[in-house]
């Protein structure tokens, strides 16, 4: 199984949809928790979905389970805790909340996990797909840069 990873701030939307169009990503699954935010730009919930569509032939989806709360992100967001305390913490979520039994592992087969942070190396994104590849096995995960 392969599952790719991806954040859209710091790229331009040529930039974003060319490299889900040469990975081959069937679907996107959005892990944000606010889809809708004026920040994002072209990532927005609805253009978005459009863009993939006729851009990649790809699906979107909005999963907020693999999301972390917003009182966990708000604290890491304004210096309250850091990264090894929201890890931590967000890998307990997902613990907590069973993705690995809740989320079907064929709807993340040649899927891209999306999130804002450019770099996937502090962000929770991260987190789902190596936790996913640990619990289910077999899966090989590209961040997409």
């Amino acid at each position: 199984m392969k599952l790719y990873t991806i954040g859209f701030t710091k790229k331009s939307a040529e930039k974003f949809f060319e490299l889900l169009r040469e990975a081959g990503v069937t679907a996107l699954v959005d892990v944000r928790l606010n889809n809708v935010s004026q920040l994002s730009g072209f990532a927005k919930r609805d253009d978005l979905r459009y863009f993939l569509g006729e851009i990649c032939g790809a699906q979107y989806s909005h999963r907020t389970e693999l999301a972390p709360t917003k009182d966990m992100l708000d604290a890491y967001k304004k210096r309250d805790i850091g990264w090894a305390a929201y890890e931590g913490r967000f890998l307990e979520l997902m613990k907590v909340r069973q993705i690995e039994d809740t989320v079907r592992r064929e709807s993340l087969d040649n899927a891209v996990l999306l999130c804002s942070e450019d770099n996937a190396h502090h962000c929770h994104r991260r987190l789902v797909a190596e936790y996913l590849a640990q619990k289910w096995g077999d899966v090989t995960i590209e961040h997409l840069v």
